[in-house]
């Protein structure tokens, strides 16, 4: 039974609502822009993030974890992680390194996030280039220099108080949403192919049913 086949079958499981609210959400995620956590320490600020990729369509969240470990907080995340792929770095001796090239290798541009540089807005950042990675630093030291020293170009929110920097979470969200609205006004396809909807659908539809793999051992006897 092909991934299409099954997802027919396991959609009978939930109501014509809830299926048809679940497509809608499906047309609109994107790959064309992912978020990267790098070494993220506080609970309250990593889920924070995945709650602001699911609102905005990000699909893909990358965790570095070279110090800490990263943890999510459900009062925070109000289940946001329940339909994001969340993809962890955890075993290498360079998370870092190896989040990044693996990203490169996909075709990713590396854009740093970090208030020392005047480099980019999010105004300005060329969106039409090709698809991006944001990455976002520690919560005290933020990007660590091997990000700055892989990063295809840095971006900066431009802020006008006393304050240095804003709170990473608070960064992410109006990066994200920023980024994502121009992507809309510029007309760039949200980027998930069919057969990546048809495996997004499979894992929605497991996590939304009861005993969905007894049901799914069932289904492929």
């Amino acid at each position: 039974m092909t991934t299409s086949e099954l997802v027919a079958r396991l959609k009978e499981f939930v109501s014509d609502e809830r299926y048809e609210l679940m497509q809608k959400v499906m047309n609109a995620r994107t790959r064309y822009m992912t978020v990267v956590l790098e070494d993220i320490y506080q609970t309250q600020n990593a889920s924070a993030v995945l709650r602001t990729c699911e609102c905005f369509g990000v699909q893909d969240v990358h965790v570095i974890e070279n110090r800490n470990t990263f943890t999510v907080n459900p009062d925070v995340a109000r289940g946001a992680s329940k339909w994001l792929t969340i993809r962890h770095y955890s075993d290498a001796a360079d998370n870092t390194a190896e989040a990044l090239a693996a990203l490169r290798a996909d075709g990713y541009r590396i854009v740093a996030t970090t208030p020392h540089t005047n480099d980019v807005s999010p105004d300005a950042f060329d969106i039409e280039a090709g698809k991006f990675a944001i990455v976002i630093g520690n919560e005290k030291r933020g990007i660590s220099p091997a990000v700055g020293a892989m990063a295809d170009v840095c971006m900066r929110v431009p802020m006008v108080g006393f304050t240095e920097s804003l709170n990473l979470s608070v960064c992410t969200a109006l990066i994200v949403s920023q980024l994502r609205a121009r992507m809309t006004a510029a007309g760039i396809d949200p980027g998930l192919s069919a057969d990546e909807k048809d495996d997004l659908m499979l894992e929605w539809l497991m996590r939304s049913i009861n005993d969905s793999e007894r049901i799914v051992e069932r289904l492929m006897r």
